[in-house]
């Protein structure tokens, strides 16, 4: 059923200086999951992700390689990042790149307006600048080098040393709206989840904002600033933009209408900007707040954060080129609690590989599918009388589904999974308890057999509705081999759980495993 209800999500737009690596993926397939689910629901969904293509970092990379930076970004976004999605299977509405005409224009009018607004004013600034985060550094985040840079100012998070910057800039007035800020954190303890990061930004505005430069005067790769074209604007304020320039802002009021406001999926390392300057810039241009921003934990490799720098980037194709993009998709949203930091390992995704897809779901669409050939000549039979333990099952299946859905809608994925998860393991035990294969030795318990067959078919139905947005692949798989009109992500997800849709007489066929048995993964973290 159809709704009016819009849910737009994003993700950050992915810096390309790098490629790829899982920490990029493991946010991408988050959106993407909540997205499928909102789609399947009958929302109004629309999927946003992207590339930042600005800023000095980009611009010394192209150097490095002796091309212009445009050349440089085309090259990386077209052969690393827009080859990620495919590689993940993810379904998204739109891409934006801030190299894009839409994006440019409607930047340069977002920043005309807010100066005009009397936001932005003329200053000079000296503060150290890291060129990896495209920053000027905060005290908190400034350490003392050690090793080779010992005694030198390093960024916390790159350990890399910093450039004492002293620019004639504009600045935006972001000091006056600490009382704004701190009043919507107040009114909507929503917005910004979880719990932990929504503490962090408010102690961050309660001890005083200072104004944000932002423009940049020493370098050109980037949009200029509408009223003074020998500056250009900060790749932060650029780069947030496009949230609202990709769906219309200042030349399509329409479709800006039917989809703003966002909920942003980011990870915490980039939060602040997020959280504080973000709905700053915002308010100041009288446009309104983002619904939520969601800050995800980091993956941590060896104990440490993602980092190609440090060796412990791992492609995310060095994943899937061994077990597919549904095992990374389940992996990652199922083995991480959604908002906190989580560690991946290759002995890990292994050992839930084999036990919980393998053996637990697509051994059970398998033998269920094969019992039915068997059994019925490969037709769903009718179910007959239902006893206790096929009413739990479908008590089981109603609150699961119900369940699920709550989680998503408080961007709690991992808790969805296990809800549904559930089916799959009390499915594998009824199998057991109600021996199917004894069953049909005997005529008299036939009538028996078909309930019992029935059943476990009817709910793996539900399994692959409710499924079908964390593991596509298998659950598209599997729909067609129930003999399931349609197609999976045409079913109402929220619908999933009422009992009695499979229909008796729908001719079954043979799959192989969903999930193929891996003799050795092999990876290096």
């Amino acid at each position: 059923m159809p709704s009016d209800r819009s849910f737009y999500i994003t993700t950050p737009i992915y810096y390309p200086s790098d490629l790829p690596h899982i920490g990029h993926g493991y946010t991408t397939v988050a959106a993407d999951t909540l997205a499928r689910w909102h789609r399947q629901a009958g929302d109004d969904t629309w999927m946003l992700t992207g590339t930042d293509e600005h800023g000095q970092k980009m611009l010394r990379a192209a150097a490095a390689n002796g091309v212009g930076p445009q050349e440089w970004v085309d090259k990386l976004v077209n052969e690393s990042w827009i080859p990620l999605l495919k590689t993940l299977d993810v379904a998204n509405d739109d891409y934006i790149r801030t190299t894009q005409p839409r994006h440019e224009e409607r930047v340069r009018q977002f920043v005309a307006d807010i100066h005009d607004r009397g936001f932005i004013y003329q200053g000079e600034y000296e503060a150290l600048y890291c060129v990896g985060c495209e920053e000027f550094k905060p005290e908190s985040e400034i350490v003392m080098g050690t090793g080779e840079f010992e005694g030198v100012p390093v960024c916390a998070i790159h350990s890399k040393p910093l450039e004492l910057l002293k620019e004639q800039n504009y600045f935006f007035k972001l000091s006056e709206f600490q009382k704004k800020l701190l009043k919507l954190y107040a009114d909507n303890p929503d917005f910004v989840q979880p719990e932990s990061a929504r503490n962090e930004v408010v102690s961050f505005v309660k001890r005083g904002l200072k104004d944000l430069s932002i423009s940049r005067s020493s370098f050109d790769w980037g949009i200029k600033v509408p009223w003074d074209e020998s500056h250009i604007i900060y790749v932060w304020v650029d780069a947030l933009l496009n949230y609202v320039t990709a769906i219309g802002y200042g030349v399509d009021e329409a479709e800006f209408e039917r989809r703003w406001p966002a909920t942003h999926i980011v990870g915490k390392d980039i939060l602040r900007f997020h959280a504080v300057i973000w709905p700053a810039m915002l308010m100041a241009a009288g446009v309104e707040v983002p619904h939520q921003v969601f800050a995800h934990g980091w993956l941590l490799v060896g104990g440490e954060k993602m980092s190609k720098s440090k060796l412990t980037g791992i492609a995310p194709n060095e994943i899937t080129d061994t077990f597919g993009s549904d095992a990374f998709r389940y992996y990652f949203l199922s083995a991480i609690d959604f908002g906190q930091d989580g560690s991946f390992s290759w002995e890990d995704m292994s050992a839930r590989y084999q036990s919980e897809l393998a053996n637990g779901f697509g051994n059970l669409a398998s033998r269920t599918i094969a019992m039915i050939e068997k059994y019925f000549a490969g037709k769903v039979p009718e179910p007959t009388e239902y006893q206790d333990a096929d009413l739990a099952i479908q008590r089981l299946v109603a609150s699961a589904a119900r369940s699920a859905d709550a989680s998503i809608e408080k961007l709690e994925i991992h808790d969805a999974i296990k809800s549904i998860w559930a089916i799959v393991d009390e499915l594998n035990g009824y199998i057991t308890e109600n021996e199917p294969w004894a069953l049909a030795k005997s005529e008299d318990s036939r009538p028996r057999l078909a309930t019992v067959l029935y059943t476990v078919a009817e709910g793996l139905r539900a399994l692959a509705v409710l499924l079908s947005p964390v593991i596509p692949k298998a659950t598209a798989k599997l729909w067609a081999a129930l003999g399931a009109p349609g197609t999976v992500q045409e079913q109402p997800i929220r619908e999933a759980g009422n009992w009695g849709q499979s229909k008796p007489g729908s001719v079954v066929t043979s799959i192989p495993p969903l999930f193929p048995r891996i003799e050795s993964a092999e990876g290096e973290a």
